[in-house]
């Protein structure tokens, strides 16, 4: 690093156990994790919330611009116009825009145009992407960054004991139109926040994961 200012890096996480320990403790929170379609009306307190977007606000960005807005919806009439503006896109995708490939790949999952927990889940966590600063700056590897946020925003709700949905209706511009939200920012993912309905299930084919040896690869050289 040169030519920048910098200040002492004192303050790096040191686990209270051995490395291995705290990797393996963090993995056996996030496998836990399943995408939830079925959600109790019990209520999330806004500061926890909160908590989870700080999460998120934590997470690299090129040139550290952080291009995302994390828009929290707990009004019921604004939930109910965002399962309305889904559906309708739902619909469509499941009436035409989704080709036969699609659809055979979805169907284990039981998915449909049916999004009442949109509803029911007490907070609706819409991620937008900025397009450039608020300032109107220019923002770089937009798409990559507002990810890694929306990665910290699921771990962190996850670690918090709250379930969540990534659903992501395309096209999504209604979901502008509905929070007022300026032309810089563009929908990036919708999701749904709460607990778990005590009845909740989840389908079989989500509890399958790749193995190890199916998603990592070492190049070691001779170490």
């Amino acid at each position: 690093m040169k030519d920048c200012d910098t200040v002492a890096y004192h303050d790096w996480y040191r686990p209270d156990e051995p490395p291995q320990a705290a990797a393996d403790r963090f993995y056996d929170v996030m496998r836990r994790r399943r995408s939830v379609r079925m959600f109790a009306d019990t209520p999330v307190p806004r500061a926890l919330i909160a908590s989870l977007v700080r999460s998120a606000g934590s997470a690299p960005s090129g040139a550290n611009k952080q291009p995302w807005r994390f828009v929290c919806v707990s009004d019921p009439g604004l939930k109910r116009r965002i399962r309305e503006g889904a559906e309708e896109e739902e619909r469509a995708f499941y009436a035409g825009r989704a080709n036969e490939q699609w659809l055979k790949d979805l169907a284990p999952l039981g998915t449909d145009e049916d999004k009442r927990y949109l509803e029911v889940a007490p907070w609706l966590v819409v991620v937008f992407r900025l397009t450039r600063t608020d300032d109107g700056g220019q923002v770089y590897y937009s798409s990559e960054s507002v990810g890694l946020a929306a990665g910290h925003f699921l771990c962190a709700a996850q670690h918090a004991g709250l379930a969540t949905l990534t659903h992501t209706p395309s096209p999504m511009n209604f979901l502008s139109d509905i929070l007022g939200r300026p032309k810089h920012e563009r929908p990036y993912l919708l999701i749904p926040v709460g607990y778990p309905a005590d009845d909740c299930v989840v389908p079989r084919e989500a509890l399958h994961r790749k193995p190890l040896e199916d998603i990592m690869v070492v190049e070691a050289g001779d170490a």
